[in-house]
């Protein structure tokens, strides 16, 4: 009973600032921290505001690419640990993903901005001179960990029988895999793509670092309001876009549970988020 207790006040005290800021978004006060009146005035400035706006669609931009781009990376590199697990280099791979989703964000974006500089300007590569590209860049890279383990998580609880069997038949690698393989492990790549989207959409360190002024990110955006003065436009976007990762995170739990109904194996949220 104790332990049940101070497990839902260690939940209130961890949730109760997201529910402080849901409640000022409908402030009807010029600055959030004074309250003058219920109404949803601040939505309505938060969607007029150019610079809100801009954000947002940066935020949502950036996700949708480096979520797809994690998808395909880290379903390969998430089948290649599954399937050759025995080999001598996986033991180096996982290491490696491992390390990259255990390094400080801070010690990343330090590391990434000026090698993002030298590439562009030194060696002429221009693209990576555009804010949005360092972006993606940036957060595909733990994204891209994240959704290796969790199609390794998938792949490990799958037999390799029906591979074999299709080999047998006289089915070409690629055959095998999109007919096979990849219907087994779609909803593990469902789960790692929304997964990656919602972890991009709240980076501020990696984007404070990368972002340029003509791509400058939602999170960014309301880190640099803190200077002056919050208003209660930021707080009305900031819980639109925890809609939307909560839908995205409800999204990735629905996969999930289809899976584990459908095929009688899979894994939880609980477990994909853990890697296992």
């Amino acid at each position: 009973m104790l332990l049940g207790v101070w497990g839902v006040l260690g939940f209130l005290f961890l949730f109760f600032p997201v529910l402080v800021i849901v409640a000022y978004s409908f402030n009807e006060g010029r600055l959030l921290q004074s309250y003058q009146g219920f109404g949803l005035g601040a939505y309505a400035d938060a969607l007029t505001n150019s610079a809100i706006t801009s954000g947002v669609q940066v935020s949502i931009y950036v996700g949708v690419f480096s979520a797809l781009l994690s998808a395909v990376l880290g379903s390969l590199a998430g089948v290649a640990v599954a399937r050759r697990a025995g080999a001598r280099w996986i033991g180096w791979l996982t290491a490696l993903l491992g390390l990259v989703m255990v390094t400080p964000e801070i010690v990343n974006a330090v590391s990434l901005l000026p090698w993002f500089v030298t590439l562009g300007t030194e060696w002429g590569l221009t693209p990576l001179n555009a804010g949005i590209v360092r972006l993606i860049i940036a957060h595909s890279l733990f994204s891209c960990a994240v959704v290796t383990f969790i199609v390794r998580a998938r792949m490990a609880g799958l037999s390799e029988s029906l591979e074999e069997a299709a080999a047998d038949l006289g089915a070409p690698p690629l055959r095998r895999f999109l007919d096979i393989t990849f219907p087994l492990m779609r909803p593990a790549v469902i789960s790692g793509a929304l997964l990656s989207f919602t972890l991009s959409l709240d980076n501020t360190v990696l984007s404070s670092f990368v972002s340029t002024a003509d791509a400058t990110p939602f999170p960014v955006y309301v880190f640099a309001s803190i200077r002056s003065a919050l208003r209660p436009s930021i707080a009305a976007m900031s819980t639109l876009m925890l809609l939307l990762t909560l839908v995205a995170l409800a999204l990735v739990a629905i996969v999930l549970v289809t899976a584990r109904r459908r095929t009688g194996e899979g894994m939880s949220l609980a477990s994909t988020l853990a890697g296992g």
